[in-house]
């Protein structure tokens, strides 16, 4: 349990509610700041703001998925305004206090520095990467089906990048029916999508395996997808690019050949919130129950 427990959560969308459900079920304290537009009363949090907080009493701070923008500023699906994170509020925060994020970027980690905290950025640990690649995957199966007018079964797939997002993808497409290709440059890598049955190809090697793709998934978040790969590829073709932002995709160019190309890098909080919150949550309680020296069941 986390009795006495304090925990600020600033911004956030629907994966946040699970995140705060879970933490006061566990006897924790929430400060909720960004949420005054929720209808709902979630028992064992208060809604509240940055100045109200008293950062010396925090145990964890929860920030979004996204973490902040290079200002300081969250976002907050349930509030009209942008609460900002600042180097001289966060340098009140006590030592021992940790600071979870889905993902970071220079300020932010420059001000977890700065306030000597420790910053844990959620998706870069691989138990959240693997379970998000589930709703993660079954929201780029929905957008395939919606955004395409034939079956992904017998369909050409690519997917570019054989990570713990892009193994999940491979393996469920080919469950689908579809032939898979996926792109990496590790040799182990390569070696394991052939042993799993897809057909591997170096990343560098893209453009020229794309002339029959219908649809293509990145999942490397540098500009993969270029111009020259774009100019191979059918106008009749779908990508689906799940890399953070600014996503592997040269969208200007895919317009202008008239080639839809998505961003999705939040998929599990758009398709399923519920399931990628409680995923969030319970690594959250796990990390917080270990410092207090107990586990979590």
């Amino acid at each position: 349990m986390l009795t006495n427990y304090q925990i600020g959560v600033i911004g956030g969308d629907a994966r946040q509610l699970e995140i705060i459900k879970k933490l006061c079920d566990a006897d924790a304290n929430l400060f909720l700041v960004g949420f005054d537009e929720l209808d709902e009363d979630i028992p064992g949090s208060t809604k509240t703001d940055m100045e109200r907080i008293s950062q010396n009493q925090l145990d964890a701070l929860i920030l979004p998925v996204a973490g902040t923008d290079h200002e300081g500023y969250l976002d907050s699906h349930f509030s009209d305004y942008s609460p900002q994170l600042t180097k001289e509020w966060a340098s009140k925060l006590k030592e021992d206090c940790f600071v979870f994020s889905g993902i970071t970027n220079s300020y932010l980690t420059s001000l977890c520095e700065d306030a000597n905290v420790q910053l844990i950025p959620l998706f870069n640990r691989d138990d959240v990467a693997i379970y998000n690649s589930i709703p993660t995957v079954e929201g780029a199966i929905m957008m395939a089906i919606q955004y395409t007018d034939f079956t992904i079964h017998s369909s050409n797939v690519v997917v570019i990048g054989f990570g713990r997002v892009g193994k999940t993808l491979a393996s469920a497409f080919k469950a689908l029916g579809a032939k898979v290709k996926v792109g990496a440059r590790n040799k182990a890598d390569l070696a394991r999508i052939y042993e799993m049955g897809f057909h591997p190809f170096h990343v560098d090697d893209l453009s020229t395996e794309v002339s029959d793709c219908n649809i293509l998934l990145n999942t490397i978040p540098a500009q993969i997808v270029n111009v020259k790969v774009l100019q191979n590829m059918s106008t009749e073709s779908l990508i689906i690019d799940l890399a953070s932002k600014p996503g592997g995709t040269d969208f200007r160019y895919a317009k202008k050949r008239g080639i839809k190309a998505i961003l999705a890098p939040s998929l599990p909080g758009m398709v399923a919130p519920k399931t990628a919150g409680n995923i969030l949550a319970a690594v959250i309680k796990q990390i917080l129950l270990e410092e207090k020296g107990e586990r979590s069941i």
